[in-house]
């Protein structure tokens, strides 16, 4: 009955809510990424929702666009910038993505959005993780985030999937606040992005 009737309803209210508090901190971070990303404050980026279906994330644009001479990315290290870099040591590059949940492409809560090119790749239970919206964060997040290895978070978010109720999205929307202020569960190394999923790990 939650996930049916009362989810949304609290999803839409609390995003709601969250925006305008922090708009003000969401057009401080706006004008100076307007400057420094030369006008491309945002980064968009397809992601598979609930069912597979592909949306729109949207990101504070914490990266740069150089390429090397052969017309691809730079290693993340050398495309991140000085305040992106800032900005994704304490989250707030994830608020633009409170507009995905009042569009109802995601919930507050709910398995990460990965990229679309990892849905031929997971098994049958992998694939379960798409049986809800994704979410802002989630249980995988609250319980180590990027410095556990892909086949933890996926048995957390499937573990979610299976579990799904409002007191556990309350722990997780808490621990989340937490895990944020102490910045627990990030990789040492803050300019390393985590492996790409292959399948096998």
């Amino acid at each position: 009955m939650y996930t049916h009737f009362f989810k949304r309803g609290l999803d839409t209210s609390i995003a709601l809510i969250a925006f305008i508090l922090l708009s003000p901190i969401f057009l401080i971070i706006f004008i100076i990424l307007l400057f420094i990303n030369k006008n491309k404050p945002f980064f968009f980026q397809e992601r598979p929702g609930k069912n597979g279906k592909i949306f729109k994330v949207i990101k504070f644009k914490s990266m740069t666009d150089r390429k090397d001479e052969n017309g691809d990315f730079l290693p993340f290290h050398l495309r991140v910038t000085k305040f992106g870099n800032f900005i994704r040591k304490l989250s707030l590059d994830e608020i633009p993505q409170l507009l995905n949940v009042l569009k109802g492409d995601m919930s507050l809560i709910g398995p990460r959005p990965l990229l679309v090119q990892y849905l031929s790749i997971y098994n049958e239970e992998q694939a379960k993780r798409h049986n809800v919206k994704p979410g802002i964060t989630g249980w995988a997040q609250v319980n180590g985030r990027n410095a556990i290895s892909w086949k933890k978070k996926f048995e957390y978010d499937v573990w979610y999937v299976n579990n799904i109720s409002f007191f556990l999205d309350v722990k997780i929307l808490f621990l989340t606040l937490k895990k944020v202020l102490i910045r627990e569960g990030v990789n040492a190394n803050e300019n390393l992005n985590s492996a790409a999923f292959d399948g096998t790990n």
